[in-house]
């Protein structure tokens, strides 16, 4: 497989059990990503679809600014397309409608999740790195990072939940795509809490997508950074995370309403 830089990865055969099913997708989640196929265009053409962005319990520029070993962007939900613009969504998120009862214990499977400590960052440069990123918060002007930090009830995974506030679909979209492009372009930080101490520190994936103008990432890892058995079980680990983008259909529910009350 290919990473962003000079470096080129192969799949060997002693690997096969580490990579997802060819039919493998995160079913159970809204957001339908085919990773297997995503890796097939990977191998096949070295596409931006699914990347190794370091090896494993690298940082970027060595400062401790981690990013994702694997990074997977989707394309945008299209039932979303109603939120394109902010300026028909203009209210600011809010931290109970997002880490909802809901969202604060999560499931899915085996794998249980509490919600350990959350936050809302109106300074979107603050908690993200990366020049490339910078760049596109201000373009696209982000005016908010919410942040939610996962542990399992086992201990044995962490997670951390992210969206990021922008004023279009195209700059979630290019935002979503391009944190995948490597160290160099940069990632949000992971919020720092009890018992997700060292976060991102060996190795860990992240699965990004779209929803209208918010771009929403997910971002998973066995405690302490080993190695997971395979890919499937990021994605699994990965679905009960996502649960706080639940706050996408709502507010897709309160323009509905909107519309409906002024016809």
């Amino acid at each position: 497989m290919s990473d962003t830089g000079s470096r080129t990865r192969t799949r060997r055969d002693d690997d096969e059990d580490f990579w997802p099913a060819d039919r493998s997708e995160r079913s159970g989640s809204r957001r339908k990503l085919l990773i297997a196929a995503a890796v097939v265009v990977v191998l096949a053409v070295a596409a931006a679809t699914a990347f190794f962005l370091l090896r494993d319990g690298e940082t970027a520029a060595g400062d401790g600014r981690p990013v994702p070993t694997v990074y997977t962007p989707g394309d945008a939900d299209p039932g979303t397309a109603a939120l394109k613009l902010r300026s028909a969504d203009a209210r600011p998120l809010n931290a109970g409608e997002v880490f909802t009862p809901q969202a604060k214990s999560v499931g899915y499977k085996t794998y249980s999740f509490s919600l350990v400590k959350s936050e809302i960052s109106t300074d979107c440069k603050s908690v993200t790195w990366g020049s490339r990123l910078h760049g596109d918060l201000a373009k696209y002007n982000c005016t908010q990072v919410v942040r939610g930090a996962y542990v399992s009830k086992d201990k044995r995974h962490v997670g951390q939940f992210i969206a990021l506030n922008l004023d279009r679909q195209e700059g979630a979209d290019q935002i979503v795509q391009y944190l995948g492009q490597g160290a160099t372009s940069g990632f949000v930080l992971p919020l720092r809490a009890p018992g997700v101490e060292g976060f991102g520190a060996g190795f860990s994936a992240a699965y990004g997508q779209a929803y209208g103008h918010y771009a929403v990432v997910v971002w998973v890892q066995r405690a302490g950074g080993g190695k997971p058995a395979s890919l499937n079980e990021m994605i699994d680990v990965s679905i009960p995370v996502e649960k706080p983008a639940d706050f996408v259909w709502g507010r897709l529910s309160l323009l509905d309403g909107a519309t409906g009350a002024g016809r």
